[in-house]
C-alpha cells in the first residue's frame, strides 16, 4: 500500500483559507513543505493547482485530481480517488497538498500527518480537518518560532496515526 501523508500549514482555529488565498506568508513553512516532499509524488486539487506560483512544482510527480477532464503540461489528471490510488500504487512517498475538499477525502487514507501550527486563529472559509487525539499522535515536534516580518508564531508537528483494530483485520 502506498505510503499517504498530508502535510498543511493550519492555524489554531484549524483555517487553512479564506475566498481562494493563503492566510499567511511563512517563508520558513515553505522550504519546510519543500524539503519533505521534494523528490516524492504532490496530489492537489484545481484550485491549489491554480494557485501555485511555480507549476509544476519541480522535482515531484505532481498530481491533479478533478472531477473536469484536463490536460495540462508536466501534471497527471485523475478524475477519481481511484483512479488516483491506482497510478500511486508504486510510489514510495505521496503527500496531499490541499485543498480542504482533498485534505478531506484523504484524511482517513493518511498514516502521516505534517502540520505547520500556526499559533493564530484567523478568519477563513476554508479548514483543515480536526485532528483528534484519539486517533493521531505527535511523534515530532520542534521548537516555537516566530516569523520575522509577521510576528506569527508557529511550530512543526509530525503526527502519527493510531493503529485501527480494522487494519488488523
Amino acid at each position: 500500500m502506498e505510503n499517504i501523508s498530508i502535510i498543511a500549514a493550519v492555524a489554531t482555529n484549524n483555517a487553512i483559507g479564506n475566498k481562494g488565498d493563503l492566510l499567511w506568508h511563512l517563508p520558513e513553512d515553505l522550504q519546510y513543505f519543500k524539503r519533505i516532499t521534494n523528490g516524492h509524488t504532490v496530489v492537489m486539487g484545481l484550485r491549489t493547482w491554480n494557485s501555485l506560483p511555480v507549476k509544476p512544482l519541480p522535482n515531484r510527480r505532481n498530481i491533479v485530481l478533478s472531477d473536469v477532464p484536463l490536460s495540462i503540461d508536466g501534471v497527471e489528471v485523475c478524475l477519481s480517488i481511484e483512479e488516483l490510488l491506482r497510478i500511486i500504487k508504486k510510489d514510495e512517498q505521496v503527500f496531499i497538498i490541499g485543498g480542504g475538499i482533498v485534505y478531506n477525502q484523504f484524511f482517513d487514507l493518511a498514516d502521516t500527518l505534517y502540520i505547520t501550527q500556526v499559533l493564530h486563529d484567523f478568519e477563513a472559509d476554508t479548514f483543515f480537518p480536526v485532528i483528534f487525539a484519539c486517533d493521531w499522535a505527535v511523534v515530532k515536534e520542534s521548537e516555537i518560532f516566530t516569523d520575522k516580518k509577521s510576528k506569527l508564531k508557529y511550530q512543526f508537528l509530525v503526527y502519527s496515526r493510531f493503529i485501527r483494530l480494522k487494519d488488523l483485520e
